[in-house]
């Protein structure tokens, strides 16, 4: 699989954590793959009912470490609710205070959970670093709310389903090209672009081209130049040395 994403002409991949056990296996990864993987640390709302503060300072530890760039996943999901919503919203905010101890960048979760997840959000950002809505698939007022709050958008292949990311081709357009990152979040939304399209449902790194030709397509943008600043982003949001590879405490 990494030998796939290198060859698509990917220099580097964020793993992401969302539960004890995730953290410590993306974190595990990246330091076998120095400057080429790196990780997060969180727990992802659908988890938030396992919120304990053993976990919390786990997550504390491991921010410490060079390979993990960011704090998260973590935020609020009203779509699923698997977790109740009171847990959520406390292993919401309990993580936005790592992030503001550890100083580095978050990476968000929001899913049908705008009104709350911004209020949250926005008693805390002026003491937060870099922040990322991630998957962003919500309407063009909420991108609005989160560039407000200086956030980085990110977008996944949610953008090339004609059916559900129809409304995301418009939204995309307003996003300022310093504030956009392109991800997979993989193992999940497998680009419905992909030609041929694989006879499983497995999205993995080396499909990152496809949101990119989709993205450059909507902004009517140059592929090669949205991918070099898209690249030029990721690594100032995760605080990447352009020479060493390695992040910087």
């Amino acid at each position: 699989m990494l030998a796939r994403a290198w060859d698509a002409g990917l220099a580097a991949i964020v793993v992401t954590g969302s539960d004890g056990v995730s953290n410590e296996a993306a974190a595990a990864l990246a330091l076998r793959h120095p400057a080429r993987l790196y990780a997060t640390a969180g727990l992802h709302p659908h988890h938030a009912s396992d919120w304990t503060a053993a976990l919390g300072q786990r997550i504390a530890e491991l921010a410490k470490t060079p390979q993990v760039v960011a704090i998260g996943e973590c935020g609020l999901d009203y779509f699923r609710d698997l977790s109740p919503r009171p847990a959520q919203q406390a292993a919401f905010i309990a993580q936005l205070q790592l992030a503001i101890t550890a100083g580095k960048p978050l990476f968000l979760h929001q899913r049908d959970a705008h009104a709350d997840f911004l209020a949250i959000l926005r008693e805390h950002r002026s003491a937060l670093a870099d922040c990322v809505v991630h998957c962003f698939t919500d309407t063009a007022a909420a991108l609005d709310d989160y560039l407000a709050l200086d956030c980085y958008i990110g977008i996944t292949g949610w953008i090339c389903d004609e059916r559900r990311g129809a409304q995301l081709l418009d939204a995309v357009r307003r996003i300022p090209a310093q504030r956009l990152l392109l991800e997979t979040d993989a193992p999940y939304l497998l680009p419905r672009s992909l030609k041929p399209a694989p006879k499983h449902r497995r999205n993995e790194p080396a499909f990152l081209p496809w949101v990119l030709r989709s993205v450059a397509q909507a902004r009517g943008d140059d592929e090669a130049e949205l991918a070099m600043q898209t690249g030029a982003n990721a690594r100032h949001f995760f605080r990447i040395d352009v020479q060493t590879g390695r992040a910087k405490l």
